[in-house]
């Protein structure tokens, strides 16, 4: 279980690495539109899709590696005086109660609007450029299965102490 739970630890880092990628990506592109909006004065028919696809591209990528590396926001206004066995405790059930399986759900929903969008070919309604919009909701799902998988990597294998911020 350990070695599973080390691949998923990889696998949040390699999402990591993506959410870096595409945030680099998100300032080309707007900096692209800037400069062909107000130098050039010719704004892009594309570029605020392409904008809001990598910011959701990065942020649900960063989520799964947020979770790996123990970053993401808490609150500890009773956890601060518990001690680590116990916060670990709770942890464990909050996680395998509540957490894995909404985000299983979650996933299992995320997955069937990326099959639905790619089959029917659905478009982007609101936008001028109207992109198909299959490729972002798949970059979506495989974002969210990929913090699914890290919480149960957190459910199996207990974190490093040096990783904690409490």
């Amino acid at each position: 279980m350990a070695a599973f739970a080390r691949w998923i630890e990889r696998l949040s880092a390699l999402c990591g690495g993506l959410a870096a990628l595409a945030a680099i990506a998100l300032i080309i592109v707007t900096m692209y539109e800037v400069i062909a909006r107000y130098v050039f004065h010719s704004p892009t028919l594309w570029a605020f899709d392409v904008a809001y696809m990598l910011n959701g591209t990065a942020f649900i990528f960063a989520c799964a590696f947020a979770l790996h590396k123990n970053q993401h926001v808490s609150v500890d206004i009773l956890a601060q005086f518990f001690s680590e066995a116990l916060k670990r405790k709770i942890e464990i059930v909050t996680f395998t109660l509540l957490i894995f399986p909404a985000f299983g759900f979650i996933c299992y929903s995320a997955w069937s609007q990326a099959w639905k969008a790619l089959i029917t070919g659905e478009i982007e309604q609101v936008s001028p450029w109207r992109p198909k919009i299959w490729p972002f909701q798949l970059v979506l799902a495989i974002g969210l299965t990929a913090l699914w998988l890290q919480v149960l990597a957190r459910i199996l294998h207990n974190p490093p102490a040096e990783e904690s911020t409490h």
